[in-house]
């Protein structure tokens, strides 16, 4: 049973993705309340299932790709929800979004040309920025405005976006668990690296 920790945790931010759709589109009573709580929860299932499965060492390539494609299932719904609530703040920042979403789809266009596979890097740049991007959301779904943090928030975005393209590009074959260029660097030097045990395998 405790094998099936890590995995129920993945699936239940699937869950969370259907109610936060559900709630941005019926509106009821302090929906934005509740769709903030199912936000911080996703985010908290997202941390504890990484760290469950390598505490009972069944933190396997297949679990990790999973996390990934159900990871942005859930962003992706949370960003879908906060337009339905706030569509004049998507709209006055139409530029700046088409920018930074182009520049995800840029990372998977890379990791699929070259290794036919989802990118499932999961650095450590990319795990502050989803931090920013949870405040961010919260703050838009709670006001419809966000000012300094968007910007932030777009700009770290902006910049992993491009670590991970860098990382994509410096690996000679798919692998997971890269923590920064900087570690793809060494190994593409053939040289080990050293993953920190809590966040990165």
């Amino acid at each position: 049973m405790k094998k099936q920790i890590p995995i129920a945790l993945i699936y239940s931010r699937l869950v969370f993705a259907a109610l936060i759709i559900l709630l941005a589109i019926q509106q009821p009573a302090h929906y934005r309340l509740l769709i903030n709580v199912l936000l911080v929860t996703g985010l908290l299932t997202d941390v504890f299932d990484g760290i469950i499965a390598r505490s009972l060492k069944i933190s396997t390539v297949k679990l990790r790709r999973l996390d990934s494609i159900v990871d942005q299932v859930f962003w992706i719904s949370a960003l879908v929800a906060a337009y339905l609530i706030c569509s004049t703040f998507f709209k006055e920042h139409a530029i700046l979004l088409f920018l930074l979403l182009a520049a995800e789809a840029m990372t998977y266009g890379v990791s699929y040309i070259k290794f036919k596979k989802e990118v499932a890097t999961h650095a450590i740049s990319s795990k502050f920025w989803t931090l920013l991007i949870l405040a961010t959301l919260i703050q838009i779904i709670s006001s419809c405005d966000s000012s300094w943090l968007f910007m932030t928030c777009f700009y770290v975005g902006m910049v992993t976006r491009m670590e991970i393209m860098a990382i994509l590009l410096l690996l000679s074959q798919w692998e997971n668990d890269i923590p920064s260029v900087f570690h793809a660097i060494r190994i593409r030097q053939g040289k080990k690296i050293k993953r920190n045990k809590l966040f990165n395998g």
